[in-house]
């Protein structure tokens, strides 16, 4: 027998606490009805990390997740760090795990539920069947180029700096997963840049071209500005498969198209390092949304974003197919059930808390699993 999957766990700060209990009490099922058992551990980081260790993260929860073969990570974010100083944000601490285990590539699917339809500010027929998978670009770009800072010039005044740094190995190997995922998918990439005004844009798309010529003539290919990709996504979202994008615009339109599905609550993401000599490849999943500092305690949180890292965590990193597949069927046939957090709540529908939603998805797990 193999030996169990090593799965280190870092719930973070705000909401982040309440939504990874219910991932685990998944894990939980998981172990008890189908025998599936993970070699689980948990720590630090954000602003939890600030107030025992007086830094973000630290240097064993860094090595314990490059030793890991999954990072499933909660959210970090607190506003009482606010004055600690740049260097000293809860966000560090997720800047510098993609960093330091080379998580390049984010993947942030935005579906939208039949039942959920109603919850998106757009009309419904222009989200029905929605469908996209952005990949981000995740430790280059504007958020990583040097030089940076804060300077005080000859006048006394100060003067912020942050540069878009792109290679060409960085696009090549981002884009190389957004063809990837698009031949298992609707078999189109477009990708987005801002190549009209930046010559880093202009880059971009001279490498994701040749990238494409050379490997991946089977997928269609097209280009689009960020602007006018922000544009089409509210007008017609559904025309987009794959979206393969820089670290400033993937951040922008990820959250754009958050909002397409109804809630910031229900999105999962995964973000993925290059597989190793020994096979094993870094991977890290987060719920999109926030710590939610003014709801955290108060069990108004919803879990599924959570839930479905999970899924993906399953599905990417262990090859878990069928166990993913099934904890999304069983968040789809909650909400079917009309079952609501307050994020997502509508006339008609049953308004249940964190704990509540968690219960019901191991509820719906339970049923399937005698079924299959």
């Amino acid at each position: 027998m193999s030996a169990p999957k090593k799965l280190l766990i870092l719930p973070g700060d705000g909401i982040g606490p309440e939504i990874m209990r219910e991932a685990q009490r998944i894990m939980d099922w998981m172990a008890q009805a189908r025998g599936i058992r993970f070699d689980i551990s948990e720590d630090l980081v954000g602003g939890a990390s600030l107030a025992v260790h007086g830094q973000p993260i630290t240097q064993q929860v860094i090595d314990a997740a490059r030793a890991a073969d999954a990072v499933l990570f909660g959210s970090v974010g607190d506003p009482k760090w606010a004055s600690a100083g740049f260097e000293r944000r809860p966000e560090i601490a997720i800047l510098k795990l993609r960093q330091e285990l080379g998580l390049f590539a984010n993947l942030r699917p935005a579906k939208v539920f039949d039942s959920l339809v109603d919850a998106s500010t757009l009309k419904p027929d222009v989200i029905r069947g929605l469908d996209i998978m952005i990949v981000r670009e995740t430790v280059g770009g504007i958020y990583f180029g040097t030089p940076r800072g804060i300077e005080t010039l000859p006048d006394g005044s100060r003067r912020g700096i942050n540069t878009e740094v792109y290679t060409t190995a960085e696009i090549e190997r981002v884009a190389r997963v957004a063809f990837d995922l698009a031949r298992k998918r609707d078999n189109r990439v477009c990708s987005v840049e801002k190549c009209n005004v930046m010559e880093s844009g202009l880059l971009w798309k001279e490498v994701v071209t040749a990238l494409h010529d050379r490997e991946y003539r089977d997928v269609e290919l097209s280009h689009m500005l960020a602007d006018n990709c922000a544009m089409q996504m509210v007008r017609n979202p559904r025309q987009f498969d794959v979206i393969v994008t820089g670290n400033l615009f993937g951040d922008l339109l990820s959250d754009l198209a958050s909002m397409l599905t109804g809630s910031l609550g229900m999105l999962p993401s995964a973000t993925l390092g290059a597989k190793g000599e020994d096979g094993r490849m870094p991977a890290l999943y987060e719920p999109i949304h926030g710590s939610a500092p003014d709801i955290a305690g108060q069990g108004k949180a919803n879990p599924l974003a959570q839930i479905l890292s999970f899924a993906m965590l399953l599905r990417y990193s262990f090859d878990m197919k069928e166990d993913a597949a099934m904890i999304e069927q069983a968040v789809s046939n909650v909400l079917d059930r009309g079952l609501r957090t307050p994020d997502i709540m509508s006339a008609g529908r049953t308004e249940v808390n964190t704990a509540g939603m968690g219960e019901a998805v191991v509820a719906e797990l339970d049923r399937l699993n005698r079924t299959s």
